[in-house]
This record gives C-alpha cells, structure tokens and sequence, in this order.
C-alpha cells in the first residue's frame, strides 16, 4: 500500500461576470489527491492521509476518494475550513488566481494527528506541494518522512506553486527535510527553474538531489519526455505525441504511474530501487510518460486506469 500524504482542495473555476454574477466550477483538486487517484486507478493499493473539512466541500473530497477506492482511515476531518483555489477568467478572457488556504483544513495537522506507528502493509509514502512548507503541516510531514527513511520508499514530488508558497528561502529550508529522508524524487523542469531561478541545469539539480540520498530522480520536460538520474547513470524517454487538450494533473500522473509500476513488480523498497539498473528504469519512465500522455488529451486531472494505459502502450492487443 502507498500513504499519499498532503493536500485535497477545492479549485474553484470562476468565468466571467454575467451581470451581477460570475458562474463557477468547482472541482476536486490539490497534487496529493491527484496522485491518490491515479495510484487507486492503476490498480495499487492507496491510501491518504491529511485534513479534510467537515464542511460541504470537504464531504466532496472525501466521498471522491472513497468512490475511487482510497482507503479513508487516515483521513483527520476537522471543523476548519475547505481550501479554496480560485481561477477567475475576465471579459477580456485573462485569468487572474487567488488562493483562499490560511488557516484551512488541509494544512493544519500537527504531529499528534499522525499515526505513531504505521501498519506494515504500507510500503511506500509520497509528500508534495506546499505541505511541505506551511505549517504546522510541514513540520509534521518531515518528521514522519525522516522517522520512516530507510524503512520505506519516501517519494517526494516539489510541485513548486510560488504564489501559493511566496517564501522561496523558506521552502528551500523546508524542502531539503524532504529531500534528505527521500528515495525517489519526481520534479518537472519548472520546478527546477523556479527553485534555483534558472540558474543550474536539470542534471546538476539530480546531482544536488542524489548528494542528499535519493536513489532515483526523475525530471520531466514536458513534450520532450523526462530523464531519471541514478548512481548508474542517466536515461531518457521521448514524450508520447497527442494532441493536447491542457496539461492539469500530468505531473500528478507521471508520479501516481511510476509508484504503481514499482508496486506492480514489486520493487517498491529502497534497496530495490537502489538497485535498478537504466533498462529496467527505462521501462518505468515509458509507462509513466504514456500514462501523462493520457491525462494531458482530456480536460482536467482525469488521470488514466491501468487498461487505458496498457491499451495506449499495446494498441494492437486492444479491442
């Protein structure tokens, strides 16, 4: 089983005003839940742990992790509110974005709402996007991914948002925790310009990433596809060619792909990723960037079944 650790929000998807109204859309979101689901949708055990509200939002998140297959025992259910992601669109057609999370639901665990020991059947946990930094989260996460380093896989995906994070230092401070406890690390190129505003290159990013531990990093570029870095080397894959419909969840989707397909041949332990060699990484980079590739045809974070993406993969064998 793989504990997904972090956010599920509310993006809220505002159009323009029509008289004295502006319509909206909300939808269920945050990266953590979006990696959940996937994992639950390519057929691996998950599991989530964060802080859900009570209030009506909230009941949507949990009830969609429920009906998607998400074991709920984790999940701490408060009276604080909902985090709300707004994306407004003007008559001019340009959106504007504003983030409504102080003091919400999602980021005000504290260590004691973490379990004290967890059940042997979880192999794996996964942390990223700013719970990773504000606190009280933050602090509790890390410590639970350095209590369970070496035991478990600890997978960590930076999913940097500066206008969420706005302290850039502070989240440098309060990512190297993560990174130093990790064993595989997923980031895309842009977090790697944001992170070090543009100043070192993707490789010499892995190299800082490999130095605090990690056994596999993996970058995605987009269309380009994505290169992982271990102590054998490097390897990349190209990206699938589809017609893009917008790119919401593709990171998400690459990360849940890669920890099903290590679950799925069982090589979800730190010794055995420490151990792949770069074909059989390869075949994990193949399987993810076809799994993104689905994602980023339809609209939204509708991240792909395991059959989807073996039809995708295997076109013959389909039908």
């Amino acid at each position: 089983m793989i504990l997904v650790c972090g956010e599920a929000l509310i993006d809220l998807f505002v159009g323009p005003p029509e008289g004295t109204e502006m319509p909206a859309r909300a939808v269920a979101g945050g990266s953590p839940f979006n990696v959940a689901v996937g994992l639950a949708r390519l057929g691996a055990e998950t599991a989530f742990l964060g802080g859900i509200s009570r209030d009506r939002f909230g009941a949507l998140l949990a009830e969609i992790l429920v009906q998607e297959g998400v074991d709920d025992r984790f999940l701490v259910r408060t009276d604080r509110l909902s985090t709300i992601s707004a994306v407004a669109t003007g008559r001019d057609g340009q959106p504007s974005y504003s983030f409504h999370g102080e003091g919400a639901a999602d980021r005000s665990l504290q260590p004691d709402d973490l379990p004290a020991a967890l059940p042997s059947e979880i192999e794996a946990l996964t942390f990223g996007s700013y719970t990773m930094m504000v606190e009280p989260i933050g602090s509790a996460f890390a410590g639970l991914a350095e209590r369970e380093k070496g035991r478990r896989v600890i997978s960590i995906d930076p999913n940097l948002r500066p206008t969420v994070v706005g302290d850039m230092e502070g989240w440098g401070r309060a990512a190297e925790r993560f990174y130093r406890a990790a064993t595989l690390i997923k980031a895309s190129d842009e977090d790697v310009r944001i992170a070090w505003g543009g100043q070192i290159t993707i490789a010499e990013a892995a190299s800082y990433w490999l130095d605090c531990g990690a056994q596999l990093v993996v970058v995605t570029e987009g269309v380009q596809g994505a290169t992982a870095f271990c102590a054998a080397g490097s390897i990349s894959v190209p990206g699938r060619p589809v017609v893009v419909r917008d790119t919401v969840g593709a990171g998400d989707t690459f990360h849940a792909a890669l920890l099903a397909q290590l679950a799925k041949t069982g090589r979800l332990h730190p010794d055995a990723i420490a151990a792949l060699d770069l074909p059989a990484i390869g075949e994990l980079l193949t399987y993810a960037t076809a799994a993104a590739a689905i994602t980023v045809a339809r609209r939204g974070a509708d991240l792909p079944t395991a059959a989807e993406v073996d039809a995708f993969l295997h076109p013959h064998l389909a039908g």
